[in-house]
């Protein structure tokens, strides 16, 4: 069987990864560290936060429309009525999701753009613990109310813990420096990233769910982004890629923290319910404090630490099967159109 060169190893890679993981929850949480590195790789990049995340999406993005075009579907399912097509555009009007995916584009560019400007207006602790806390709230309801499943009991109490854990381990060290009240519009911007973070996360689920290849999922959807964010990246300024540090930290973020996070997620989405998924994710605070911890030599506070031990224990929770299922399932009904 031929194959496309460079490109399509990310595929291969992920799709090795993930057969060592051999489970939907675990390539997740595999994705998530992925995402965990990146405040590190930030840090050694020595850019302003609004150019590399921009840099890192234009390039991630770049990379898995690419790895869309020319990678084949690899499963029976991808196959299904497309199996001679190596384009991905025949793959998503075929099954009406154009749209829905072009809605998703807009909204992965949108999560950037709201996330940075929260942390701006309302500083790193608060505006993080907003948008990455309420993504698998909003996640779990829309799942609810497009799927019409509701949340089981088990992943709602896992998920408010896990939350909370995360916003003891991000603010635990940070109380002492906080003055002032939270700024409202701050907050908003920040549940605004949650509510597009969850509107992707659950487009990606059901169009998976439909039988598209994951890699093309999110290759419309990162490539659209990339289109949108590249003016930003213009205008901002990419003076720190004309060193060699921050090139290649650069490259670290939009191949590993974008590209190959994004692919694995893809695979988890396709055996993991969407708000199971969207909890899971909490991993990367967890994974970034770490690494701050080993690599930055940064130091947690007790209560940090107990807010990382409550994180790691409901994540657990989430991954571990039980008798029923931990969160709501995302399946596309018959009755239903293309994806909202």
């Amino acid at each position: 069987m031929d194959r496309s060169p460079a490109l399509p190893e990310l595929v291969w890679l992920s799709d090795n990864l993930c057969m060592a993981l051999r489970s939907g929850p675990l390539v997740v949480m595999a994705a998530a560290a992925l995402w965990g590195t990146a405040g590190t790789a930030g840090v050694v990049a020595g850019a302003d936060p609004v150019p590399l995340a921009a840099a890192r999406l234009v390039l991630g993005g770049a990379v898995l429309a690419a790895v869309a075009v020319l990678a084949r579907p690899r499963e029976a399912k991808s196959r299904v009525a497309l199996v001679r097509s190596r384009n991905a555009a025949p793959q998503v009007a075929a099954r009406g999701l154009g749209w829905g995916l072009v809605l998703a584009a807009g909204a992965v560019a949108g999560y950037q753009l709201c996330f940075f400007a929260a942390v701006q207006r309302t500083g790193v602790a608060i505006g993080t613990v907003v948008a990455i806390g309420s993504g698998p709230v909003f996640t779990g309801l829309l799942s609810w109310l497009i799927g019409r499943e509701p949340p089981s009991r088990r992943w709602a109490f896992a998920t408010a813990a896990a939350v909370a854990g995360c916003a003891v381990l991000v603010g635990g060290g940070a109380a002492g420096g906080v003055t002032g009240g939270a700024d409202p519009w701050g907050i908003a911007l920040a549940l605004l990233g949650g509510l597009l973070y969850a509107f992707y996360a659950v487009v990606a689920a059901r169009a998976i769910g439909r039988g598209i290849e994951s890699s093309v999922v999110m290759g419309v959807m990162f490539g659209g982004a990339a289109v949108i964010m590249l003016p930003v990246l213009l205008v901002t300024g990419a003076g720190w890629l004309a060193h060699p540090r921050g090139l290649l930290a650069t490259l670290y973020l939009g191949c590993a923290t974008t590209a190959l996070a994004y692919l694995l997620y893809g695979r988890g989405l396709r055996t993991t319910p969407v708000a199971t998924a969207a909890t899971l994710a909490l991993a990367e605070p967890a994974v970034a404090a770490l690494l701050g911890l080993v690599v930055l030599g940064e130091h947690l506070s007790p209560l940090s630490w107990g807010g990382l031990a409550l994180l790691g224990l409901s994540l657990a929770a989430v991954a571990v099967p039980g008798r029923t299922v931990a969160g709501p399932v995302d399946r596309a009904p018959a009755h239903l159109g293309s994806v909202p």
